[in-house]
């Protein structure tokens, strides 16, 4: 049933919903507030209109109906006890204006997610604010800017970032009032050292690194690169979006990282995908702690209420958690205090996993993505042909099948009931296909991905109107993309009778 069949269906007098009687007064609203026409929406019946979206719904696809190898983005499978630890009463039914002390609970597991990000990457103060990962960009410079500034170091207004970063690092720095500098990589896809230290002087804020980054490649020169930097007085922003790769292995801030945000949302595992929701709380040196965004949680030893007579350390029942406002802080950037549900996903994920399974779970990212190269990389152009990280970039074009391009490829893929990979990022990769799929998916799993990657090469030489005419057996075939970005249609129409 379309959207068309169910406007159609609407017959005057039909009805889905049946509202009590009020039972308070009825108020009565001012002249202006009141349509005087009634909206055109269809009349249906209860069970078209549960029909309509439960088969709405069995049209989408979601990790959870199969693979989804999305690059750089960890579309990860999300376990049930997160919804289930998120929908518990004491965390659905509250309200961010309660009373601190009524909301106890709560802002001991915002307090403890902060710590257990802090072990995780070495840093110093973590502000769980940000609402994503572009917000938790947004918000690292921010704060680096805010150090400058607090020194009385005005002339500082360049960022450096690589051409192999996520795509938002120079929308953040342009949105901070700085300059955006692109730098270029080398043969192996780290950062080109002579190129930094090129566009290394004293009007520099820092840098911005994606590491690993959008090849799935781990820098080389990481450390050498952060020294570079601070040599020259800047500092260093990580983008933690490639987490998955890392954790429980290697802490951004002993790498020489100054800054970096989380990705609650791709690292630990809560859903996301069509905007939302999202979460990407920063972490900082010492150095920077003061300026984060607040409030953040504090854990307060109350003397009064300790009765235990041990020290402070062992004494967990005499602390009472409260929310405050770093001294020289950057302020408030989000509603309330960050998105609390997804929080709560990714404390129950991490308490499920433990240190020990945190770490395997970044092996076994690992470990898929190089098992999924080296079986593809001998039919498909690789990029960089080293060992890599939790995601890696074929190149989408064929030697003997020259008309067939990346976006034909990713489109055949639908057809044999798998989600397409990135295409066309990173730019510095020609029909570039960032591969991830992430530590939660089977061998089996891998190797039908790789059948139909080698399935669908093959068809490419032979039978290319196959996946030019791609997708098959979708509930839309292939549309014209450029049309639809040019003239979108954004609303249903009737036909004209």
């Amino acid at each position: 049933m379309t959207e068309r069949v169910i406007y159609e269906l609407g017959r005057p007098g039909r009805s889905a919903c049946f509202l009590p009687d009020p039972d308070v007064p009825r108020a009565q609203l001012p002249a202006e507030w009141v349509r005087g026409d009634d909206l055109l929406l269809p009349e249906v019946s209860e069970v078209d209109l549960t029909r309509h979206y439960v088969r709405l719904s069995q049209l989408n696809y979601g990790v959870d109906l199969g693979f989804y190898p999305l690059g750089s983005c960890t579309m990860k499978y999300n376990p049930k006890v997160n919804e289930d630890a998120c929908r518990l009463p004491g965390f659905a039914n509250t309200h961010p204006y309660q009373p601190e002390e009524t909301v106890q609970g709560n802002l001991q597991l915002m307090y403890e997610l902060q710590t257990y990000l802090q072990a995780l990457s070495g840093f110093a103060a973590v502000s769980l604010q940000p609402a994503a990962g572009a917000h938790g960009e947004f918000t690292g410079i921010l704060i680096m800017r805010a150090y400058h500034l607090s020194r009385g170091d005005t002339k500082r207004t360049r960022v450096l970032i690589p051409d192999s970063a996520h795509g938002t690092n120079p929308a953040s720095t342009t949105m901070s009032g700085f300059e955006m500098v692109q730098l270029k990589s080398d043969e192996r896809g780290n950062v080109d050292l002579d190129d930094l230290r090129a566009h290394l002087d004293d009007r520099v804020v820092g840098m911005m690194l994606t590491n690993p980054n959008t090849l799935g490649l781990f820098d080389e020169h990481v450390q050498e690169i952060a020294r570079l930097v601070h040599e020259a007085g800047g500092l260093m922003y990580g983008d933690g979006a490639n987490f998955n790769a890392m954790m429980g292995i290697a802490k951004p801030a002993e790498l020489g990282f100054d800054v970096m945000h989380f990705n609650l949302h791709k690292t630990f595992s809560t859903p996301h995908g069509g905007g939302g929701p999202g979460s990407g709380p920063v972490g900082v040196t010492e150095e920077l702690a003061a300026f984060l965004p607040g409030p953040i949680v504090e854990r307060i030893f109350d003397e009064e209420l300790c009765e235990c007579q041990e020290d402070e350390e062992h004494c967990a029942g005499c602390y009472y958690y409260a929310l405050a406002c770093p001294e020289e802080s950057i302020g408030r950037l989000k509603a309330f205090y960050g998105n609390f549900g997804v929080m709560v996903r990714a404390y129950t994920y991490i308490r499920m996993l433990g240190a020990a399974g945190l770490r395997e779970a970044s092996e076994n990212a690992v470990l898929n993505a190089n098992y999924l190269q080296v079986r593809l990389k001998g039919t498909y152009p690789l990029s960089h042909d080293r060992v890599c990280m939790h995601e890696f970039v074929l190149e989408g074009r064929l030697p003997d099948a020259p008309g067939v391009r990346a976006l034909d490829i990713s489109k055949r893929l639908m057809d044999y009931g798998m989600h397409p990979p990135t295409n066309y990022f990173p730019l510095i990769v020609p029909e570039a296909l960032m591969i991830e799929p992430t530590e939660t998916e089977s061998k089996e799993t891998l190797d039908a991905f790789v059948d139909a990657m080698l399935r669908i090469a093959e068809e490419a030489r032979t039978r290319p109107e196959l996946l030019h005419e791609a997708p098959h057996k979708a509930p839309v075939g292939r549309m014209d993309e450029v049309r639809a970005a040019r003239q979108p249609r954004l609303r249903w129409t009737p036909p004209q009778t």
